[in-house]
């Protein structure tokens, strides 16, 4: 009996052993998949990180541009030349109590184009003089009306000389007569040549009706003159 005992003993302390191993190998296990688990993660992480730091290291400058309101832009607004553009009709809507332009659909004038479209009841417009006229510009390769004194609704002063207005309008409008509409077709080289002012492209023939409501002799030229001045004064809007 005490043999059996001690065998017994013997073999309850090897299971003991034995159970001991298997879970210290369990345990041990464990660590290592939660070592692992913890690696892949910091792994992940640390990839994400890098994806997103070089994705904003290699964004478009225009994206850039697009989100960051300090750096400063610029617009380009030259326009294409018109030079031996034919001319359009008119395409934008007329202003309130505006005539028609009947622009000559075709090649652009290079001769200055004058037709009286009402013969004036006045006295006779002089070179030099200051008159004041009701207008309206178009351009002729657009058809747009790049100006007009029927936006304000008021007649503008514009004095008749070199450095007041173009020259179609130095040698177009003498020999009307107050109260008279004439229509002008303007060449390039007689209206505002290679330096146009914003708004007509360099090249650009132009047209007009002008009704003359009013002359004057000659006086100091206007600094206000509307679109129809010299290139060498600013046009109104």
């Amino acid at each position: 009996m005490g043999t059996d005992k001690r065998q017994r003993q013997k073999e309850g302390r090897q299971a003991r052993i034995a159970a001991a191993e298997v879970a210290k190998r369990k345990a041990d296990q464990r660590r290592r998949f939660i070592t692992i688990g913890v690696s892949v993660l910091v792994i992940v992480a640390l990839a994400f990180a890098i994806s997103r730091f070089t994705g904003n290291d290699k964004k478009p400058s225009a994206d850039v541009a697009a989100s960051d309101t300090s750096l400063p832009t610029t617009t380009s607004t030259t326009l294409e030349s018109a030079a031996g553009k034919p001319c359009v009709a008119v395409s934008d809507p007329l202003p309130a109590g505006a005539p028609d332009v009947a622009i000559q659909v075709g090649p652009a004038p290079t001769t200055l184009v004058t037709q009286d479209l009402k013969v004036g009841t006045g006295a006779d417009v002089t070179a030099g003089e200051m008159v004041t006229v009701n207008y309206i510009g178009v351009a002729c390769s657009t058809g747009k009306i790049f100006d007009s004194s029927y936006k304000t609704g008021q007649p503008a002063p514009i004095p008749l000389s070199l450095n007041g207005v173009i020259k179609g309008w130095t040698n177009g409008i003498p020999g009307m007569k107050v109260g008279g509409q004439r229509l002008l077709g303007i060449p390039a080289d007689q209206a505002y040549g290679a330096n146009p002012p914003p708004g007509i492209s360099p090249g650009e023939a132009l047209w007009f009706v002008v009704e003359v409501t009013d002359a004057q002799p000659a006086a100091t030229p206007s600094t206000t003159a509307p679109a129809v001045a010299s290139t060498t004064t600013t046009a109104a809007p």
